[in-house]
């Protein structure tokens, strides 16, 4: 059983002698979330969204909705220069009118919304003063409300102590319930975490889930645990094929000709 399971098991108040509870955590992360949820598929082609998906997507505040560059290019070509892709809703002019959208949907108990406003918070964003107590307050609302992206940002926080008190296995437990419902990052945080305790195996296993399912930085910790002897070729080779394959799955003619203008070629 990893550090992570049975830190997150003793801050649970199991106690060590009987860490059942721990155990069933471990096989539960190891047999779910190796398949990514389906909010990371464009509302409108409905083909998951290449990561890292800020990269090759954007999030439309009128309704929440993270629509592909290729759907975004396509709706551009058709006229619609000022209105939102999915909902039809005239886009923003300034951040005062964003934030007015953003908070319109949290009063709803949008849980994307609300995790959209922490992160505003968090950074000082759309005209807010940085708060980064009212950023992990918001998070912790939206997490509660099952949004992914919110406990990945909690695990951030509390791995790294960065506004909030250090607190690993806050940390892990945040992690562990995103990566179960297959949120890549927290899955290959977890397995950063798992490398750093040492845990070799547990940490390729993680790396191994995220990387078949289209994560490049988990290929590459694979790549590096390779060189080093603790992973196998035939692991990497795995891994290297389902990346490879779940890259291919995230291909449209919309979505190359995106790139294709970007790179100029």
């Amino acid at each position: 059983m990893s550090n992570g399971a049975a830190a997150v098991a003793d801050s649970a108040n199991v106690e060590p002698a009987g860490l059942g509870v721990a155990q069933n955590l471990q096989r539960q992360l190891m047999t779910s979330g190796h398949e990514r949820p389906e909010d990371d598929r464009c509302p409108i082609c409905f083909d998951l969204i290449e990561l890292p998906m800020p990269k090759h997507s954007k999030i439309n505040v009128c309704c929440m909705k993270r629509v592909c560059n290729g759907c975004d290019l396509a709706a551009t070509r058709r006229g619609m220069y000022d209105s939102c892709p999915f909902c039809r809703t005239p886009l923003p002019a300034d951040d005062a009118s964003k934030l007015a959208m953003v908070q319109k949907r949290v009063s709803k108990g949008d849980a994307d919304a609300i995790a959209h406003l922490s992160c505003k918070y968090y950074f000082g964003q759309l005209g807010l003063t940085k708060d980064v107590p009212r950023a992990i307050e918001l998070y912790t609302e939206a997490a509660e409300l099952g949004s992914l992206e919110a406990h990945y940002r909690l695990g951030v926080a509390y791995y790294t102590g960065d506004g909030v008190e250090e607190d690993k296995p806050r940390s892990l437990h945040h992690f562990q319930q995103a990566a179960m419902k297959g949120h890549v990052a927290s899955r290959n945080n977890l397995g950063a975490a798992e490398y750093r305790d040492g845990n070799y195996e547990l940490a390729t296993q993680h790396w191994m889930i995220s990387a078949k399912v289209g994560y490049e930085l988990s290929l590459n910790a694979i790549k590096e645990m390779f060189k080093e002897g603790h992973a196998t070729k035939a692991q990497y080779a795995e891994a290297l094929l389902g990346y490879r394959d779940a890259v291919e799955e995230t291909k449209s003619p919309q979505r190359e000709e995106v790139r294709r203008l970007r790179l100029g070629v």
